[in-house]
């Protein structure tokens, strides 16, 4: 591990490089380059960017022409404006099948002071129902590079969530679409989780270890497809499952994991997220803890689950 950098950062990064060995991908945003780091890619190829303004709808509609011709689009905003074009992500881009990724910024709460207003919670649940839709939740900048790279390599459409916050960077790791990543063993229970709740869980499971529970842990970054096989083998293995995400409990990575393991014998399952509600203005650390997802908070929810 070494360095922070947010995954919007890292996500900028990777399209500038995409873009030097792929004259195929397009890059448009909604009037919010410089938030979610498309900028960098204006620069370097100005003729493969179009602002479209404050209009998110048309962004996707005009994608999806793209599309149709050969091209890559990357469309680009903020993850809670997810909502004003599903209908052109549902009906323009998912339903016919075409070629456009979505790589969509500052979701969760760890956006801060922007507030409920901005803070998506429940862009994951609208993109995994979708059918034919890739969901992809990396966690650090290595992850965010590698989700840019897989994207762009899949024919079909694709979404990359990304968040505001800097998260530190993990030693390498694979990354697959359709599987998962096993940042720890144990046996006493697991944890899955996604995204910025990766770097609590890491402290988490230390804080475990302190009171003698041998807890593993598993990023799963890939929502969908989602590796089932390895949520079943770990429910198999502890009996005491828990997911942890930055997202809504309704829809997101812990149903999920409950769809993997149901019928399967698993005798313990908590999800750990934001518990139908909105969020609020903030500092990132204080939402986390106002929400029960930093680690302390997380760890006393997986203690007082296994009656510790």
């Amino acid at each position: 591990m070494s360095e922070k950098k947010s995954t919007r950062v890292a996500y900028g990064e990777a399209l500038v490089k995409l873009g030097q060995t792929n004259e195929k991908v397009v890059v448009l945003d909604a009037d919010l380059a410089a938030a979610t780091m498309t900028n960098g890619f204006a620069k370097a190829y100005p003729d493969r960017f179009i602002d479209c303004g404050i209009a998110e709808a048309d962004m996707v509609d005009i994608a999806a022409g793209m599309s149709t011709m050969g091209l890559i689009p990357f469309c680009s905003t903020f993850a809670v404006f997810a909502g004003r074009c599903y209908d052109q992500i549902r009906n323009g881009v998912c339903y016919p099948h075409f070629n456009v990724k979505f790589g969509f910024s500052h979701a969760g709460v760890t956006l801060g002071e922007d507030g409920g207003s901005h803070q998506a919670v429940e862009d994951l649940a609208l993109m995994r129902v979708l059918p034919g839709m890739t969901v992809l939740v990396p966690s650090d900048a290595n992850e965010t590079y590698k989700a840019v790279e897989a994207a762009a390599a899949l024919n079909g459409p694709v979404y990359i969530r990304t968040a505001r916050l800097p998260s530190i960077i993990l030693d390498e790791q694979p990354f697959v679409i359709g599987k998962g990543n096993v940042l720890k063993d144990g046996t006493d229970a697991v944890i899955f989780t996604c995204g910025m709740m990766v770097e609590q869980c890491l402290e988490v499971v230390k804080m475990l270890a302190e009171k003698g529970i041998d807890c593993a842990l598993v990023n799963m970054h890939s929502l969908k497809p989602f590796d089932e096989e390895l949520v079943r083998f770990y429910a198999a293995k502890t009996g005491k499952v828990f997911s942890v995400e930055e997202h809504s409990i309704i829809g997101g990575l812990g149903d999920a994991v409950a769809s993997a393991i149901a019928g399967h014998g698993c005798t313990c399952f908590k999800k750990i997220g934001i518990m139908d509600r909105f969020g609020q203005s903030g500092k990132p650390a204080d939402l986390l803890a106002e929400y029960g997802l930093d680690a302390a908070h997380i760890a006393a929810q997986v203690l007082e689950t296994l009656g510790k």
